[in-house]
C-alpha cells in the first residue's frame, strides 16, 4: 500500500521542495549564503526558532536558520513531552494564556501534527494524600480545561471529557495506587507528543521544503539587524551574512545574543523510570505537591517503554550551562511526592537517568513558578527582534508575532501568516495515518514518510527489512533504519545528534553506551 500524502494546503505561495536536511546540504547551504543578502536570519533553532523559520519561508520570505549546536539542543529537548490545553494558567487566572494554548494544542494535534501528537489519560488517584477540597477544586479545574478544549474547537473525539471513576475503576487503570484511603480517582485528557525533538526536526525539515537554509553548527557573533559573522563549529571557519532582518530565538542563551536582554530562566527536571517499574498503567498519574492546591507531579508514560516523572520549578540564577542537570534535592523532591500515589514508593533504585530544562522567563517579581508564560517579542536599538518565554506547545503563535514584528518593523513584503493550516513532513489525517503500511513505532515517529524511511534504509545498505527493523541494542526499541534517516534526512553530524536528540536513547546513559556502535555504523553510510 502507498503512503497516504500530507494533508494539501490549496492556498497561493511557495510550493514545498525536498526537505531532507544532511551534513552536504549544510554545507552547501552555509556556501551559498556567503555573498547573498537574505530575508530573515534566525539564531536559534529550538521549536520557537524552527517555527519562525517555517513561518517565514512558508510566506515567501528568503531564510537562514542556525545554531551554534544542533536542532533542539536546548530547552525544546527538556519538556514534559506534553501539548498543554492551558489548565494550569487558567488556574492562576491567565485567561489569555489559557485559551491561547488551547488553540494551539487544537492545532497541533487536529492539523499540523497529527502523526507527532496523541490524547494522554490523566488519573488523580484521591488517596488519603488528597484532601477532599483538592479534589473538588481539581474536577472544577478539569471541567474548566474542557471548557476550554471545546471553545478552542477542538472535538471531544480527539480529547474526551472528564469523569469521575471508582475506586475499583482506579485500581484496575493503576494497579498499583495506594489502596488507603482510596475513594476513586479523576480522570481527564490532555495532548502527549511523541517526542519534543521529533517536533523541532519535523518543523526544520518543513521549513527546509520551503526554502529556508538550516545550518546546525554554526554559531552566530556580532549580531546586528543587518547581519551577523557565523563560525562553522565544525571546521573553525568564519562566514559573513548580510540580512534584511533578524530574529532572536535563542532562548536562555537570548541575553548572550543582544544586549539590555534580563532573563530569570526556571528548572524544570524531570526523572527517567523504566516502564516495568509501573507495570500496567498506561495513564498519566498525579499526585499533589504538599502545601499547594494546584500543582502536581505526574508519571508519564512514553511509548518507547520508559516513564517520566516530573517536574520542578526552581529558579536557576547562575551561568546558564549548554546542558542543565538535576539537583539531588530536585530529585528527592520528585520521588517523595510521586510515591504519595503509590502503594510501593519510588527510590532512587527505580531512576535509571535524569532531565532538566531551563525556561527563558522574562525577569519579574515572585516565585519563578508564578511566572506568566505568556511570551513576548522585543526589539532592540538597534532593531534586532527577540522572541521569548512562552511554552513549547505556543510555539506556531510565538513565531507568527515574532514575523509579523519584523516584517512591519523592517519593511519586508510577506504574504500572511500560512501556518496554522500548513502540515508538517509526514503529516496525514488519522484515517490515513491508520492506513500506511509501515511498522507502528516508524508510523508514530515519522507519519506518512514511515514506508520510506525503510525503503531508504535498505536501498542504502541492501540489507533486508527484517535487519534494519531490528533493536539496536537489547532493550532499547531504535531501529539501524531511524538511525540511517536521522544522518541522510534529520541533518545528524555526529553520534550525539543521533542517540540525544533523533532517537532519545541519551536519555539512559546504559543505553546509549550500548547504542554508540550502532550510531557510528548510521555515520558511516
Amino acid at each position: 500500500m502507498s503512503a497516504p500524502q500530507p494533508v494539501p494546503d490549496p492556498r497561493p505561495g511557495p510550493r514545498p521542495g525536498p526537505g531532507a536536511l544532511s551534513r552536504a546540504r549544510r554545507e552547501a547551504d552555509l556556501d551559498h549564503v556567503t555573498g547573498e543578502t537574505v530575508d530573515l536570519l534566525v539564531v536559534g533553532l529550538g521549536v520557537t526558532g524552527a517555527g519562525v523559520a517555517l513561518d517565514a519561508a512558508s510566506r515567501g520570505l528568503s531564510v537562514l536558520a542556525v545554531d551554534a549546536h544542533d536542532l533542539a539542543f536546548g530547552t525544546s529537548r527538556w519538556s514534559s513531552k506534553l501539548v498543554h490545553g492551558g489548565l494550569r494558567y487558567l488556574a492562576k487566572g491567565q485567561l489569555g494564556v489559557a485559551h491561547e494554548s488551547a488553540v494551539e494544542r487544537g492545532i497541533l494535534m487536529g492539523r499540523t501534527a497529527p502523526h507527532l501528537t496523541r490524547a494522554m489519560p490523566l488519573l488523580v488517584p484521591l488517596t488519603d494524600a488528597v484532601p477532599r477540597r483538592q479534589g473538588v477544586l481539581a474536577m472544577q479545574g478539569f471541567r474548566a480545561g474542557d471548557a476550554l478544549r471545546a471553545a478552542a474547537g477542538t472535538p471531544r473525539s480527539l480529547l474526551p471529557g472528564p469523569r469521575r471513576l471508582s475506586a475499583q475503576q482506579t485500581r484496575a487503570l493503576v494497579p498499583p495506587v495506594r489502596t488507603q484511603g482510596l475513594r476513586g480517582g479523576l480522570l481527564s485528557h490532555d495532548g502527549q507528543l511523541e517526542d519534543d525533538a521529533r517536533l523541532v526536526v519535523a518543523l526544520a525539515r518543513t521549513a527546509a521544503a520551503y526554502g529556508a537554509r538550516v545550518v546546525t553548527r554554526a554559531r552566530a557573533l556580532d549580531v546586528t539587524a543587518d547581519g551577523a559573522t557565523l563560525r562553522d563549529e565544525l571546521t573553525g571557519r568564519t562566514v559573513q551574512v548580510r540580512c534584511r532582518a533578524v530574529v532572536n530565538a535563542a532562548g536562555v542563551w537570548a541575553g548572550q545574543v543582544v544586549d539590555g536582554l534580563t532573563l530569570r530562566p526556571s528548572r524544570g527536571t524531570h526523572l527517567v523510570l523504566r516502564g516495568d517499574r509501573l507495570a500496567g498503567v498506561d495513564v498519566a498519574v498525579s499526585a499533589p505537591v504538599p502545601g499547594s492546591l494546584n500543582r502536581f507531579v505526574f508519571t508519564l508514560p512514553q511509548a518507547d517503554g520508559l516513564v517520566y516523572v516530573g517536574l520542578t520549578d526552581e529558579p536557576a540564577p547562575d551561568e546558564v550551562p549548554d546542558v542543565p542537570e538535576a539537583t539531588e534535592a530536585e530529585v528527592d523532591f520528585l520521588l517523595e511526592t510521586m510515591s504519595s500515589a503509590f502503594e510501593a514508593p519510588l527510590t532512587r533504585a527505580d531512576v535509571v537517568g535524569t532531565y532538566a530544562g531551563l525556561r527563558p522567563l522574562l525577569a519579574a517579581e515572585g516565585s519563578t513558578a508564578d511566572l506568566s508564560r505568556k511570551h513576548a517579542v522585543l526589539t532592540s536599538d538597534a532593531g534586532v527582534v527577540t522572541v521569548v518565554g512562552g511554552k513549547l506547545t505556543t510555539y506556531r503563535r510565538m513565531a507568527e508575532d515574532a514575523v509579523g514584528a519584523v516584517v512591519a518593523g523592517r519593511g519586508l513584503t510577506a504574504q500572511p501568516c500560512r501556518t496554522r493550516d500548513l502540515p508538517l513532513v509526514g503529516a496525514a489525517t488519522r484515517p490515513q495515518l491508520a492506513r500506511v503500511d509501515a511498522p507502528a513505532r516508524l508510523v508514530r515517529r515519522y507519519g506518512a514518510e514511515a514506508p520510506r524511511v525503510l525503503a531508504d534504509a535498505v536501498a542504502r545498505t541492501g540489507l533486508d527489512e527484517a535487519a534494519l527493523l531490528e533493536s539496536v541494542a537489547e532493550g532499547v526499541p531504535v531501529t539501524r533504519a531511524e538511525l540511517l534517516w536521522g544522518v541522510t534526512h534529520e541533518g545528524a553530524v555526529d553520534a550525539d545528534d543521533l542517540l540525544d536528540r533523533r532517537t532519545r536513547v541519551g536519555m539512559v546513559a546504559d543505553d546509549r553506551a550500548a547504542t554508540e556502535d550502532a550510531a557510528r555504523w548510521a555515520l558511516e553510510h
